[in-house]
């Protein structure tokens, strides 16, 4: 089966039969001997805590670190760097495109090497206004327009400059992106001599001392920086996370450019490259920070698109993913993230429903509380861990505690989204977070 000639077809029909699969999976306990009914949670809870204890504790400070980060002095390396090509999609971000081409103006990379592409997504507000004001500034200031209906979402924003660029690897930003000058010879280098297809940026918020809600997402980027950088060094996968990866243009045409038919380009892509055997490596330091939502309802909306996309790619490319194009250890590494990423709310959710029904304790604590410590845990290694970028929130009890109890969030999401997955047909639409210039 060729990567670029899966379309997303069936997705509400694999929803339903999902939703039905986890059912009856929240119901089994119930069914059993009361003695016994907590075995299932149990047994799960070892095996998935063990392997979750394994990630977390695998990353290390020195895991995917450059050893000389002084790129300056390599006279050689600078001679024979690669052509990249910067990619902004950009949909009514006034608040933040000035800042953001000045960021872009200053990354320090040969001139006649670097060019900087702004896709105008049929903005409404005053972006295509300043950019055809900033383009007249620089030189290698590049501006793409589309019309707003040109579909496709972001995926379909990227694809359309594609053509017009030539550089031997992307480098792809959000409209919010900050980033240290440096970051982008660093992630070149560390991709070349690591033989790594693409590199994430750890992500980073820029307003985690707004809020309690912004801290809490940016321990959470923490921790998911963990995660990634565990499962990739216990034999797993890493993935994307849309802003600030840079990808190999190769790679990504061999496997299909950028799918127009997932509302989460980054996801999906992580797929697509997982499945070419390109490996993704996650660089802790330099970050890109990005503005953290700021409300709840924001958050919801935000989270629920994420998790419409984290299934899609499942139910899109499963084939594939349980084929020998991966090795076994990818194979139980991905299991183990669909259990506990996915298929673990929406259990609970209906363990939960029924014991109010039935008047009982649910059964799946077990595996709930397995899973909460290990994320955790998590949150006090990322937090704990030296940062280029923003300041992280302290990794005190209170801290750790009320982070842990804002990752419930997903508890209630995740069945949310696969009840609307199963419920109603998706048109796919470009579900942007607005930035407010902080």
């Amino acid at each position: 089966m060729a990567l670029a000639k899966i379309s997303g077809e069936n997705r509400r029909s694999k929803s339903i039969l999902f939703l039905i699969c986890c059912v009856l999976a929240g119901i089994f306990p119930h069914l059993i001997d009361p003695t016994k009914n907590l075995i299932p949670s149990i047994t799960l809870a070892f095996f998935l805590g063990g392997y979750g204890l394994r990630v977390v504790l695998r990353d290390r400070r020195e895991n995917y670190q450059l050893q000389n980060e002084e790129i300056s002095k390599e006279k050689e390396f600078l001679e024979t760097l690669p052509k990249v090509d910067v990619l902004v999609a950009a949909r009514d971000e006034e608040n933040v495109i000035e800042r953001l081409v000045a960021r872009l103006v200053s990354i320090e990379y040969p001139e006649d090497k670097l060019s900087i592409w702004i896709i105008d997504d049929g903005s409404l507000d005053n972006t295509p206004k300043l950019l055809k004001e900033l383009s007249q500034n620089f030189n290698n200031l590049n501006v793409l327009s589309r019309s707003r209906m040109s579909g496709g979402g972001k995926s379909g924003a990227l694809n359309s400059v594609l053509a017009k660029t030539d550089g031997e690897w992307l480098f792809i930003l959000d409209a919010d992106a900050q980033l240290q000058s440096n970051v982008l010879l660093r992630a070149i280098k560390l991709a070349i001599k690591g033989g790594w297809s693409a590199v994430q940026l750890r992500k980073a918020v820029v307003n985690c001392e707004f809020n309690q809600l912004a801290a809490f997402q940016a321990m959470e980027m923490a921790m998911d920086a963990v995660i990634q950088r565990g499962r990739l060094s216990s034999g797993g996968v890493a993935e994307l996370r849309g802003n600030g990866q840079l990808v190999n243009r190769k790679i990504l045409e061999s496997c299909g450019g950028f799918n127009e038919k997932t509302i989460t380009d980054d996801l999906d892509l992580s797929f697509r490259f997982l499945l070419t055997r390109a490996p993704i490596v996650i660089m802790w330091d330099p970050p890109v920070q990005e503005e953290a939502v700021e409300s709840i309802s924001a958050l919801f909306r935000q989270r629920e698109r994420w998790a419409e996309g984290g299934l899609q790619r499942f139910f899109d490319y499963w084939p594939l993913l349980i084929s020998k194009r991966l090795t076994n250890l990818k194979k139980l590494d991905l299991a183990c993230f669909f259990l506990l990423q996915y298929v673990l709310p929406v259990v609970s959710c209906i363990d939960f429903i029924l014991s109010i029904i039935l008047s009982r304790m649910p059964l799946y604590w077990p595996l709930s509380l397995v899973a909460l410590s290990i994320s955790s845990l998590a949150f006090w290694k990322g937090c704990g861990k030296n940062s280029e970028g923003p300041k992280l929130p302290s990794p005190n009890v209170i801290n750790i505690l009320g982070a842990t109890i804002y990752l419930a969030h997903w508890f209630i999401i995740i069945p949310l989204v696969v009840l609307k997955m199963s419920l109603y047909s998706k048109k796919l639409v470009w579900a942007k977070t607005n930035h407010v210039g902080l």
